[in-house]
Order: structure tokens, then C-alpha cells, then sequence
């Protein structure tokens, strides 16, 4: 991730996250702090507002996932007053994670009671930049964690505060802002549990490719139509949130009602008119075409990979279906330069399509394994599996079936070379 390019493909833009680890005693790497930045280059955090938080919240969770920037380990995250309350509710749960209570919260009822909540749901709080007498006191009962700025302490006074911190239960001191090996000496000799600081590690920025909002329509549109039994009224309503996608269901529909004495006047008619299976059909053009911004010759790989694994699913004992959309993601994923395992994160997919794209796991995953072999000319791999070395016909016919599609998708085109309709039969 944090070799992405910096100039994302079309159709994704570019998130980043900061990351500094802390360390325990002994020099393991006991968590990380998830920090704003807004780009590459960027120092400090630059904000340490509500949105810096969403922000820090959405791309480590949703953009990233998590077990991708911290694993196993302890994330902390710091949140603002507007989470700590309720106003503004968490999208996740309490584990491996620590919420840490900002210096600048001002600590009243409201915040007490928040907290409250959050500690009896399972999370774990962390006081950060821990300043005497500015009312965070209140919040020593409720805390697993104190934040201490080791350098601005006064070391007369630390053996004293520690050890009233130490009076809570469960309590762990956090040295953090350590600059120096003097530092490092400190926390030796008052036995800190944990470290954070520029003489450890500084902060990095790790740097990923996402997709766009509104093409991440599309692909939710592909995810829903990929369920064994799609529901129609989510379907809709993807259509319908999307003004673009909108007119494509209604241009497609109503020229598939040309004959007809009624023609379509609303979403739910398009969709019911033209049958989920051909919308799922014409949803899969879609997806690459407006989704990766694909040429004709890109489209056309990425549909005959998908093919290729709907021939091959029945030699794995796969559902055509599951493997033509597995086989569809991994190819738009190729096309925006990310993995696929970041667009299953997005995507309301089957646990066996998910699980072959993120951990290459099943039977789908063993078959995309062997596409990937067939790709790349390794004939071993190949020949180790139900495909054998014979795919002849499947590949034959995947390339005339997705050369015929887009033929046909593209028979219909404006002045600038896109094409007006899409009817897929």
C-alpha cells in the first residue's frame, strides 16, 4: 500500500493514513496510532478535528481494512468530543481497539457519561497528552491508559504521579514524545510499559487507492446482483441513487420495450421489465466499462476472464455465477491498479467469493489461481488441477462470447466514441 503511485488510476483517488507504532519494554511492537494526514508528504496531522477523525475512521476501516494496517495489534484512535458523547456513533466494535480521549475535550457530564457507555460496550480508553488538573481526573476510573508527554514532565514530580495512576486498576502508562536515548532511560528506570516517539519510530504514511463514491456504485450494484437470490427493492435503490446509472436502466429498458404498448416510467418497471438476470448481464459491462474508464480492448480481456471462470467453475464444483463475478472483480480490480481483496470491502458479496478474493481460499479461489496460471503461461500449475492443460474450448470460447459482447455493447455510439445505450441480450 504505501508504494501506491501517487497519481491514482482513473476512476480511484488517493487516501492516506499516518501510522506510529508504540512499543513495549522489551522493544516489541505492542500498537499503533492511527493519525490524520491529508497527503504523502505531510508531517503532522494538520487537524485533529470531527473530520480528521471520520477520515482517520473510514480509510483505516473501510479504505484499508484494518487487519492490513495493524494485524493483531492494538489500534489506538483518537476521537473528539462528538464520538465520545454519542452525537457521532463508531462503526466499529471494541476489539483491538483504543479510543483515546483528546487533550482538548473539554471533560463535563456528557463526556463522563459517554464515556461510561463506551467503556461498558468494551472499549478501551486511553487518556491522551495527560495534563494535571484540567478535569480528565474525572475520567482516571474509566481509563486503561494514560498518555503521558514524558519530555515536558517534571521528573521531581513523576515518580509521584505514576504511581497515583497506577492506584486505578488496569491502568498502563504510555510515555509518548520521546525524542531521546535520556528518554528511553526514563521509562527504564520507572518501569513505563509502553513507548511512543520520534527516537523509536516516526509517524509513516501509508498510501492506498479507493475508488470514487459514484463508481462505487456500480460495483455495489454488481455485488447485490451477485446474491443467490437478489433483492429487488435494493437493487432499486442503488439504481436510483445514481443519476447515471438511472438513465442507463431506463435507456436499456425501454429500448427492450420497443414493440410493447406500454413503455417504462420508473426504476422498479425498468428492472422488473428487463429481469434481474439480464440486468445483471448488462451490469457487468458496466462495471468495467464505466467503472476502470476501460478501452475496447481492456474491456474485452477483463469480460473474457470472466468467462473463462464461468466455463471452468463446473471442473471445480463452483456456482458459474459466483465464479463469473469473482473472475469480473479480480479483472476491475487489475484495471484500477488496486487489490481485490480492498473492493470486496466495498461489495456485499457471498462468503466463498469473498473469501477466494481476499485470502485465495475454496474452490473459486484454487480456480482463479489457475486463471492466474493460465495468464501467466504456467502450464504446471495448470496441469496440478481439475482445469488440466486443456482449456482449449473454454478459453476459445470465452474470447469469442466477450468479443461478441462488447461488439455489441458498442454498436450504438455518440460522436466521441461512448456508447448512448447498453441492451444486452
Amino acid at each position: 500500500m504505501e508504494n501506491q503511485s501517487r497519481f491514482p488510476q482513473p476512476g480511484t483517488r488517493l487516501v492516506h493514513i499516518g501510522r506510529q507504532p508504540i512499543f513495549d519494554a522489551s522493544g516489541d511492537i505492542a500498537g499503533y496510532e492511527l493519525l490524520f494526514r491529508g497527503n504523502t508528504s505531510a508531517v503532522e496531522a494538520g487537524r485533529r478535528d470531527a473530520y480528521a477523525t471520520s477520515q482517520v475512521l473510514v480509510n483505516a476501516f473501510t479504505e484499508f481494512g484494518l487487519d492490513e494496517v495493524v494485524g493483531d495489534r492494538m489500534c489506538f484512535i483518537n476521537l473528539t468530543r462528538e464520538f465520545l458523547t454519542g452525537d457521532l456513533i463508531l462503526p466499529f466494535g471494541p476489539e483491538n481497539v483504543v479510543l483515546e480521549v483528546l487533550e482538548t475535550v473539554e471533560v463535563d457530564d456528557a463526556v463522563v457519561a459517554g464515556v461510561s457507555n463506551l467503556v461498558a460496550a468494551g472499549y478501551r480508553i486511553a487518556l491522551d497528552d495527560f495534563v494535571w488538573k484540567s478535569g480528565h481526573e474525572r475520567l482516571l476510573p474509566l481509563a486503561s491508559y494514560v498518555k503521558l508527554d514524558l519530555p515536558s514532565a517534571d521528573e521531581a514530580e513523576l515518580p509521584g504521579q505514576l504511581a497515583f495512576f497506577r492506584s486505578f486498576p488496569g491502568v498502563e502508562i504510555v510515555a509518548e514524545g520521546l525524542e531521546t536515548v535520556e528518554h528511553l532511560a526514563l521509562c527504564d528506570r520507572y518501569g513505563i510499559e509502553l513507548r511512543q516517539g520520534f527516537v523509536l519510530s516516526r509517524p509513516q504514511v501509508m498510501t492506498a487507492a479507493c475508488i470514487t463514491p459514484f463508481k462505487l456504485r456500480r460495483l455495489e450494484l454488481l455485488g447485490a446482483l451477485s446474491a443467490a437470490e437478489a433483492d429487488i427493492d435494493y437493487v432499486v435503490s442503488i439504481i436510483s441513487s445514481d443519476p447515471a446509472l438511472t438513465m442507463r436502466v431506463l435507456r436499456a429498458s425501454n429500448s427492450a420495450a420497443v414493440g410493447t404498448i406500454r413503455r417504462v416510467s420508473s426504476i422498479r418497471q425498468a428492472v422488473v421489465m428487463l429481469g434481474l438476470a439480464h440486468i445483471r448481464r448488462w451490469a457487468m459491462l458496466m462495471v468495467v466499462d464505466d467503472v476502470a474508464e476501460a478501452t475496447e480492448a481492456q474491456l474485452t480481456d477483463a469480460l473474457m476472464r470472466a468467462r473463462l471462470c464461468q466455463n471452468l467453475a463446473p471442473r471445480f464444483e463452483v456456482d458459474p455465477d459466483a465464479a463469473f463475478v469473482a473472475g469480473l472483480v479480480t479483472a476491475v480490480a487489475d484495471l484500477l491498479g488496486i487489490t481485490a481483496s480492498s473492493l470486496v470491502n466495498h461489495l456485499p458479496l457471498t462468503g466463498d467469493i469473498s473469501a477466494a478474493l481476499t485470502r485465495g481460499t475454496g474452490r473459486l479461489g484454487r480456480m482463479l489461481r489457475v486463471v492466474d496460471a493460465y495468464e501467466h503461461g504456467d502450464l504446471a500449475l495448470m496441469g496440478a488441477t481439475p482445469a488440466g492443460n486443456d482449456l482449449t474450448g473454454a478459453v476459445m470460447d470465452a474470447m469469442r462470447w466477450s468479443t461478441q459482447t462488447v461488439s455489441a455493447t458498442h454498436a450504438d455510439e455518440g460522436p466521441r466514441g461512448r456508447r448512448q445505450a447498453v441492451a444486452v441480450s
